[in-house]
């Protein structure tokens, strides 16, 4: 009988934190603000939650193996739908190529993200920590000839953003917390559309006093509905986070979601540190507007990968 005690509290240790886990996500709570950075992580708790159960079912402990194969199935359906994407799509006629990108503190390699431009020839540019000798350098470099209308909020530090386009564009009142600017601005599109672009980039939330202000920047963001929107760039957060859950849950759906790379990491590029790659770059757009394409890309100097994604605008009404 201590023996048989001695086998199971090993088999308990193992199988409850992935419990706890499945419970956290599935519910949406944050016990403590460290959670804020590690639910990122979901993807690779799900694919490790298989050993807890394997080890339970070996050592046929029943109770524990059904707890381990509920935790399971709960992360599975978290995360799988991801891989497979999405084959619903609406009817569209007109195109919006949108590309985003963080620059670390301006640092991101002028050569290679005007490579990105003339190669994928987006119609709208959303930069996050933009400074103004890193908007200098493209614009001296020739994005203003490409994308000609520009909302700038460049400032020094990671606080910057802007949004470049192809097409005219009316600044919209800034979003700023915590001093992170996220620059918005209407694009006329020559389809005739409206469409709302924000640049993304609420604090990152590395510590406690920094959650609040990630949070609001988050929930600071236009929810979906009315003018068609797309929110693009660095949000510090994945799927995993409530925060963006409740914007796709507003009509909004990530492109990288849609086409089955909702899996791919963005953050951070290889060689920039240990951490495991999680993706908090994102496209997320009007589910009035269909996701034809989604890549993620290399950039260096930056310890984010630039997100492209190819969008289908709705068709005029009677059409």
């Amino acid at each position: 009988m201590i023996r048989s005690r001695w086998v199971s509290v090993p088999v308990w240790l193992a199988v409850l934190p992935c419990a706890v886990w499945a419970v956290l996500r599935a519910g949406g709570w944050t016990p403590v603000w460290q959670w804020v950075p590690l639910v990122a992580f979901t993807p690779y708790v799900a694919a490790a939650s298989v050993l807890p159960l394997l080890i339970a079912l070996g050592l046929r402990r029943r109770a524990a193996a059904a707890l381990a194969l509920v935790a399971s199935v709960v992360l599975a359906a978290t995360v799988l739908p991801r891989h497979f994407g999405d084959t619903a799509h609406p009817a569209s006629d007109g195109r919006l190529r949108v590309l985003a990108a963080n620059l670390a503190v301006g640092a991101g390699d002028t050569d290679a993200l005007m490579r990105l431009v003339r190669s994928l020839g987006p119609d709208v540019l959303a930069l996050q920590e933009v400074t103004p000798a890193a908007r200098g350098r493209l614009e001296k470099a020739g994005l203003r000839e490409s994308m000609p209308h520009v909302v700038d909020r460049a400032v020094e530090g990671v606080r910057g953003s802007a949004v470049y386009s192809r097409h005219p564009i009316t600044e919209n009142p800034m979003i700023e917390l915590g001093g992170f600017r996220q620059a918005r601005g209407v694009v006329r599109h020559p389809s005739g559309h409206e469409i709302e672009v924000v640049s993304v980039h609420p604090c990152a939330p590395r510590f406690g006093r920094r959650v609040p202000c990630w949070d609001a920047g988050l929930r600071a963001l236009p929810r979906a509905g009315g003018r068609l929107r797309v929110l693009a760039g660095d949000f510090n957060a994945t799927l995993d986070h409530r925060q963006v859950r409740d914007l796709l849950g507003s009509g909004y759906r990530d492109a990288a979601d849609v086409t089955g790379h909702g899996l791919t990491p963005t953050w951070p590029q290889q060689g920039w540190s240990p951490v495991p790659g999680v993706t908090i770059d994102h496209v997320l757009a009007d589910s009035r507007m269909a996701v034809r394409a989604f890549g993620v890309h290399a950039l260096a100097n930056t310890d984010h990968r630039p997100v492209f994604a190819e969008l289908g605008l709705p068709r005029p009404a009677g059409r």
